[in-house]
C-alpha cells in the first residue's frame, strides 16, 4: 500500500554500504520505519530527505513489515539546530522519548504536533531548555504518569503550591507540605510555570525568559518526577545533563 505522509525523521540506522533504515514519526500514522535504499549515497534523491531531524513529505510502501521509502521531499531541515550542540542535544532528547514509546493508544496526531512546534521555535531561537520543561510537562499524561499541578494534590484546593512531591504526584500547598518530608521546594514562580507549561497551546508559544534558579527548580521537579516514573533512561537526557556540567557559566 502506498502512503504519502507529513513527517519528522526521528532515528536512522545505516544498512550495508548504500542503505539506511530511516524512522518517522508522522502526522498521519504516527512512527513509521522506512527502508530508504541508496540513501547514503551523494546523489541519492532520498538524501536529504532521510537526514535526521529532517521535516518533509514522504511516500513510501509498506505492508506487514517494514516499508519502502519512495520519495523524501524535505521542506525543513532545522540547519539552526544542527549548528547548535545545545539545540542538538535537547532536539534530540524531544525525539528520542517519542523514538522509545510504543504507538498502542498514542494520540500521534497532537504529539506530532508539539514535536514539530518546539523543533520550529528551538530553530528559531527559542530557550531550547524551557521548550523540553514543556513537552516533558505535556508528555506525562502520554506516559501514562500524569502529575497534579493545577491544584493540591493532597487536600485539592486551588491553592499556591510550595513544594512538589514526587512520592504523592503532584504540588502541595503551604497547610499540606509537611505531609511529605521529602518533598521539593517550588517558589510560587516555578509553581505557576509549570501549570502553564501543561495548559499552554504549542502553537502559540512566545518568547519565556526564565532566571536561572527558576530553570534549576524546574528541572529538579521534573527529572526527580521522570526518574521516579516513566521507565525512560535516555543517552540523549544524560548527554544534556553532561553538557550542562561543563558549561563555566552555569550556575550550579
Amino acid at each position: 500500500m502506498l502512503h504519502k505522509v507529513e513527517g519528522i525523521v526521528i532515528h536512522t540506522t545505516d544498512y550495508g554500504e548504500t542503505n539506511k533504515i530511516v524512522t518517522l514519526y508522522t502526522k498521519e500514522l504516527g512512527k513509521v520505519g522506512v527502508m530508504a535504499r541508496g540513501a547514503k549515497k551523494p546523489r541519492s534523491k532520498l538524501s536529504a530527505g532521510s537526514q535526521f531531524l529532517t521535516y518533509g513529505l514522504y511516500l513510501f510502501t509498506k505492508g506487514k513489515g517494514l516499508g519502502t521509502l519512495q520519495q523524501a521531499d524535505p521542506i525543513d531541515p532545522f540547519r539552526y539546530i544542527k549548528a547548535d550542540i545545545e539545540k542538538m542535544a535537547y532536539a534530540s532528547y524531544i525525539v528520542d522519548v517519542i523514538h522509545k514509546l510504543s504507538d498502542k493508544d498514542v494520540h500521534f496526531a497532537a504529539i506530532y504536533q508539539w514535536v514539530y512546534h518546539l523543533l520550529k521555535y528551538m530553530d528559531e531561537g527559542l530557550d531550547p531548555q524551557v521548550l523540553t520543561f514543556i513537552y516533558e510537562i505535556k508528555m506525562l499524561p502520554v506516559l501514562g504518569i500524569e502529575a497534579e499541578v493545577d491544584r493540591c494534590v493532597r487536600c485539592g484546593q486551588a491553592e499556591e503550591g510550595v513544594a512538589f512531591s514526587v512520592s504523592q504526584g503532584g504540588i502541595l500547598c503551604q497547610r499540606c507540605h509537611s505531609s511529605d518530608p521529602n518533598a521539593l521546594p517550588l517558589s510560587s514562580t516555578s509553581a505557576k510555570l509549570l501549570r502553564m507549561f501543561k495548559h499552554i497551546q504549542v502553537d502559540r508559544i512566545g518568547k519565556i525568559a526564565l532566571k536561572e534558579e527558576t530553570k534549576q527548580q524546574i528541572k529538579t521537579v521534573i527529572d526527580a518526577y521522570y526518574e521516579a516514573y516513566s521507565g525512560l533512561n535516555l543517552k540523549t537526557k544524560r548527554f544534556i545533563d553532561q553538557l550542562q556540567g561543563l558549561d563555566p557559566f552555569k550556575e550550579t
